[in-house]
């Protein structure tokens, strides 16, 4: 198993990051690596998510927590259980009596691939660049609502 961390601090509050965060349509514009999430934003809204149809992992990931406003993962898997599974989440903590937060974003994998294709370099490279989209995306609405 092995595990990739990044923080940040965002100047805006938990509601905002969460809206981006909710913005699936928006991850290819600054995810390099899950370009794409389907058809679990409404239900997102709506609170937390049982997982039903283990087939429904061969359409990409299945969102398997959801905390509104603090807690967002999903569960990715590479064909069978156990190969490479990716579980990835995002905490938000509000800080400054809730006015920034604190996200932290992480994944863990395991199976008996991620020798073989897990860059745990490239991966934190990658979560730091998208948290800064992320912190400049929140950013912006939390200015423009101001």
């Amino acid at each position: 198993m092995n595990q990739v961390e990044a923080f940040a601090e965002i100047d805006a509050p938990p509601e905002t990051v969460w809206e981006v965060l909710l913005g699936f349509e928006t991850y290819p514009e600054w995810d390099p690596i899950e370009r794409t999430i389907e058809g679990v934003a409404i239900d997102v809204r709506r609170g937390p998510i049982e997982p039903t149809d283990p087939s429904r992992f061969l359409d990409g990931p299945m969102v398997v927590a959801v905390e509104p406003n603090r807690r967002l993962a999903w569960l990715d898997r590479f064909v069978l259980p156990f190969a490479f599974d990716r579980y990835h989440e995002f905490h938000l903590e509000p800080i400054d009596d809730g006015r920034s937060t604190r996200l932290l974003q992480r994944e863990t994998v395991r199976g008996a691939l991620v020798p073989l294709v897990f860059d745990e370099t490239r991966v934190e490279r990658a979560f730091v660049a998208m948290n800064e989209a992320i912190a400049a995306s929140a950013e912006g609405l939390a200015s423009a609502t101001a």
